[in-house]
C-alpha cells in the first residue's frame, strides 16, 4: 500500500496562525494603551489576581493566570522592585511566600484600568458589536477545552 503525503494547508487557512497573530496584536495594543504606566499584560494579570485574592502563593498565582511557574518569579521580582507587590513568609510554611499587593500596586491597577479597557475595545473593534459576545464565547470554549494541553494550564 502506498502512503500519500499529507498536504499542509496554507498558513492563512490554519487557526493556529491567526491565534498567534492575534496574541501578538493584543500584546502590542495593550502595551501601546498602557505605555504611560509601564506594565505588561502578564504583570497586570498578576497584580489583578493577587489583589483579588490576597495571600496567594506564586504557584497558585501562576495557575490562576495560566502562566509558567518557572518564570512567574521573575514577574513578581519586577513588581516587587517597583513597590507594587510584597512577599511575606507563610505562617505555616516558611519556604512559601505569600503575595500581597501594596497600596502603590493597587493605585496602579486602578489607574491602568481605563487604558486596559480601551485596549480590549481596540482588539475587538473590527467585529460588529453583536459579534463580540459570540467571539469571546467561542474563544473561551476553545481555550477551556484545550486548557490541559497548555504548558501552563489555568485554574481559572
Amino acid at each position: 500500500m502506498r502512503r500519500t503525503k499529507a498536504k499542509a494547508a496554507a498558513l492563512e487557512e490554519q487557526p493556529g496562525y491567526y491565534i498567534r497573530r492575534l496574541q501578538q496584536i493584543a500584546v502590542a495594543i495593550f502595551l501601546e494603551e498602557t505605555e504611560a504606566h509601564g506594565i505588561t499584560p502578564v504583570q497586570y494579570a498578576a497584580l489583578f489576581a493577587a489583589r483579588r485574592d490576597p495571600g496567594l502563593d506564586q504557584r497558585t498565582l501562576a495557575a490562576t493566570i495560566g502562566f509558567d511557574t518557572s518564570t512567574i518569579g521573575g514577574v513578581i521580582d519586577r513588581l516587587e522592585r517597583r513597590g507594587f507587590i510584597e512577599r511575606h513568609a507563610s505562617p505555616t510554611d516558611r519556604r512559601v511566600r505569600l503575595l500581597h499587593v501594596t497600596p502603590a500596586g493597587s493605585a496602579l491597577l486602578d489607574t491602568v484600568v481605563p487604558a486596559m479597557l480601551q485596549a480590549q475595545k481596540r482588539i475587538l473593534a473590527p467585529l460588529a458589536p453583536a459579534q463580540r459576545p459570540l467571539f469571546l464565547a467561542m474563544l473561551k470554549q476553545v481555550v477551556d477545552a484545550n486548557n490541559g494541553l497548555s504548558r501552563a494550564p489555568s485554574d481559572g
